[in-house]
């Protein structure tokens, strides 16, 4: 009989059954995936990014295959939060498992009025920013390059909800430990990182970009260094807990992020290679504790030792 291990992780105000989440758009809003992953055994579901209004995203091609990873500019296409609310939150609200929502806009107000009208909503567990978004106002500035930026739109969201508060930083920044310490004293209550890093594709016969915007947002294994790297000065950065997603594909991965310090991790671009991934994974963290001798996955976090210079 093999020796039962822990997995369950404290995320702040979050109690999860385990530490593997799904990153947001790379799992519609949960029900797509159910032939292949039953959702309670995930630690957290996050849905598909929404905005205040429907949006249909950019026009094709919209994704490219890259080495070791994928572009995409979907666009953020969504339903809009009426529809979520009314089609897609009551079904969810039935999964034995916390539900976080990713909010958007492209404005300040925008994510206050989100954040106010997800509050209170039964079966929403956390919110989730993406500040990875320009800012209509200031023109065009992404919400997540900017401290100032930063502080308005956490603060906003902040003042509209007592839900916990979970700000998703972009990895394209000079120094991300800024960003994050900006996001924690507006009142994250916990981080997660990275979001995808600007890349873009040629098509060298007719000499033009692979997508129809040109730049877009790359993820899969060829960022994991980058994002591990990051969550790494993160951690060492702030008080609040962070959750590390990029280019995870195994257990030995999502390891080697909590090894750094993070308190959980988001699997995004293997779901669609590999449906039942996280599955995988978390039999794959289980398996690690007991061929280490070890019964609770806290006891492999923040571990890692660091070399001399």
């Amino acid at each position: 009989m093999e020796r039962p291990v822990n997995l369950a992780v404290q995320l702040g105000p979050l109690r999860l059954k385990n530490p593997v989440m799904v990153a947001s758009g790379t799992f519609g809003y949960g029900q797509e995936y159910a032939d292949f992953v039953p959702p309670e055994r995930l630690g957290a579901l996050v849905v598909k990014g929404i905005s205040l209004k429907p949006r249909a995203g950019n026009r094709p091609p919209r994704i490219w295959e890259t080495s070791g990873g994928m572009l995409n500019s979907i666009g953020l296409q969504n339903v809009g939060f009426r529809v979520f609310l009314e089609e897609k939150l009551p079904g969810l609200r039935a999964l034995a498992v916390p539900v976080v929502v990713n909010i958007f806009g492209n404005t300040v107000d925008e994510y206050g009025e989100l954040a106010a009208a997800l509050d209170g909503q039964e079966g929403v567990a956390a919110l989730e920013i993406n500040i990875s978004c320009p800012n209509v106002k200031a023109g065009g500035m992404v919400f997540g390059c900017e401290p100032a930026m930063i502080d308005q739109v956490v603060g906003v969201v902040r003042r509209q909800t007592k839900l916990p508060i979970i700000t998703k930083l972009t990895p394209n920044v000079t120094d991300i430990t800024v960003t994050a310490r900006a996001a924690e004293d507006a009142g994250s209550d916990i981080l997660s990182l990275i979001n995808t890093v600007a890349g873009m594709a040629v098509d060298i016969t007719s000499r033009t970009p692979r997508l129809s915007t040109v730049i877009g947002g790359l993820s899969g294994p060829a960022i994991k260094p980058i994002a591990l790297r990051q969550v790494w000065q993160v951690v060492g950065s702030v008080k609040v807990p962070v959750i590390g997603l990029g280019g995870i594909t195994s257990a030995e991965d999502a390891l080697e992020f909590l090894i750094v310090g993070a308190k959980a991790v988001q699997v995004g671009t293997a779901n669609f290679v590999n449906p039942r991934v996280t599955l995988e994974i978390i039999a794959g963290l289980e398996s690690y504790l007991r061929d280490q001798g070890l019964v609770d996955i806290n006891q492999v976090i923040g571990t890692l030792i660091s070399h001399p210079p």
